[in-house]
């Protein structure tokens, strides 16, 4: 049977755990090379996608996707060395969970320029020129129902609360906002750009969170769940689909 990514070449960025991770492996097992970005230790991602598909060719990056020069050095080499763009994972984030009152400019800054300056950057990076000269590509943004809803709510309030901070939620807006901003600019050169928005999944950032699942489905949300959201937008099944915000939340942000 034909993979539906037979030889694409993927950029993932918080590819070393969580739905970085998944998204990686469900993207391997489809056919697709993989180029893991993070500033954590990619080692056991690259490990696990080769047991799944060797024939996958694995590069790991470990860099600050806030630093232009170090996200161009990521995006240029993998055009060099592999041939070829075909999917961005804009995934890497931060979550302060500090509510308005307690929030400083640091937790503010990191947020904001992780999130959304880090999408933004290997959004240009990977556009222009790569995908543009190419004619093809898709760029898939994992922004959260926090960026819709202003954060569900979790844990108790307080000052470090299970509810995702201001931050979070502006970062996450800005870049379901950015996804349609772009989408609508590179749609004539054959680029989808979409934003996937997970409910409460349990990665590392929700560790130890006590989420109030007032939803249809009553589970948390797997890193895999998210995985198979990014296999469709990245598979030609989704070649009419751009500047669209899939929710993959249990049905926490119907309405």
């Amino acid at each position: 049977m034909t993979k539906k990514l037979e030889n694409k070449v993927a950029i993932v960025t918080g590819g070393a755990r969580g739905i970085g991770a998944a998204s990686a492996k469900a993207l391997a097992r489809e056919g697709a090379h993989i180029v893991l970005v993070d500033i954590l230790d990619c080692n056991q991602t690259k490990q696990e996608i080769q047991d799944l598909n060797p024939s996958s060719k694995v590069f790991i990056y470990n860099i600050d996707i806030k630093e232009r020069e170090q996200v161009e050095k990521v995006v240029n080499e993998t055009a060099e060395y592999l041939g070829r763009l075909d999917i961005v994972v804009n995934n890497a984030g931060t979550c302060s969970r500090f509510d308005l009152e307690s929030m400083t400019d640091e937790m503010w800054f990191r947020d904001i320029n992780t999130n959304l300056r880090g999408t933004f950057l290997f959004s240009q990076a990977a556009i222009y020129p790569h995908m543009k000269q190419q004619g093809s590509g898709k760029i898939i943004n994992i922004s959260s129902i926090s960026g819709i809803m202003g954060g569900p709510i979790s844990g108790k309030k307080g000052t470090e609360s299970g509810r995702s901070g201001p931050a979070y939620a502006a970062s996450k807006g800005g870049v379901i906002a950015m996804t349609k901003w772009i989408a609508k600019e590179v749609g004539e050169l054959g680029i989808n750009v979409n934003s996937i928005a997970p409910g409460p999944v349990e990665t590392e950032i929700t560790k130890g969170m006590n989420y109030k699942l007032d939803q249809a489905i009553q589970r948390i949300g797997t890193p895999e769940d998210i995985a198979e959201a990014v296999v469709y937008l990245a598979s030609p099944g989704a070649d009419y689909v751009t500047g669209e915000v899939l929710k993959v939340c249990g049905g926490a942000a119907i309405g």
